[in-house]
């Protein structure tokens, strides 16, 4: 699990923040195991109620426009959807035209720097170095 501070938003925005990732898993129109995986694990972190869970998990099916989650969330809640949602886009180990296109959006919405998306994808990239790294130790035990 991610060292976060998600958990610590106030429940309107962890709910905004579900939804900006609902509308990530949708914008390629199709939504893999391990896009699923990590969506699963960021709602988990967000601590939502049961029937915040059940709204969001039925709007992977038709998310509301990103403009609209984002409106929700503060400059801290939308960093961290932005982080998630890069996460998410890179899940499957391809981060599609689709998908950059939509981080684009939500990184233009959320007023970030240039280059905001090449720097926080290197950061998955360094993640997944690591990750695999570990399964590699594991292995060699």
């Amino acid at each position: 699990m991610l060292p976060d501070t998600l958990h610590k938003l106030p429940q309107v925005e962890r709910f905004a923040y579900a939804k900006v990732l609902a509308y990530m898993s949708r914008v390629d129109n199709e939504v893999t195991i391990e896009e699923m995986a990590m969506f699963e694990q960021r709602l988990g972190t967000a601590l939502l109620s049961p029937s915040q869970r059940k709204e969001v998990r039925v709007s992977l099916k038709s998310p509301p426009p990103l403009a609209e989650s984002l409106s929700k969330l503060s400059p801290e809640g939308g960093r961290l959807a932005f982080r998630d949602a890069v996460l998410m886009s890179a899940a499957d180990g391809t981060v599609d035209d689709s998908e950059m296109e939509a981080l684009r959006e939500l990184a233009s919405l959320l007023d970030l720097e240039d280059g905001a998306i090449n720097r926080m994808l290197a950061w998955v990239r360094d993640g997944y170095n690591w990750m695999q790294a570990g399964f590699e130790l594991l292995n060699e035990l």
